[in-house]
């Protein structure tokens, strides 16, 4: 039952993870400068986000509160 918990803050991680791909692809296409650096720290802002949430969500099911 606790793998239900846990689940739904992967699937959250993992939109964040998708949204910085999408960042990360846009920039390709851009030639090297402002613009570009600005989305690449964009994703970079998403990546640490979704490393973040599921520290958080592992950290809640370790100690039996998971709620969430």
């Amino acid at each position: 039952m606790e793998d239900v918990v846990a689940h739904p803050q992967v699937n959250q991680a993992s939109s964040w993870l998708l949204r910085a791909k999408a960042f990360l692809d846009d920039a390709r296409r851009l030639r090297p400068g402002p613009a570009r650096d600005e989305l690449r720290e964009v994703a970079r802002v998403l990546r640490e986000i979704a490393r973040l949430e599921t520290q958080s969500g592992f950290a809640t099911d370790l100690d039996g509160s998971g709620d969430s």
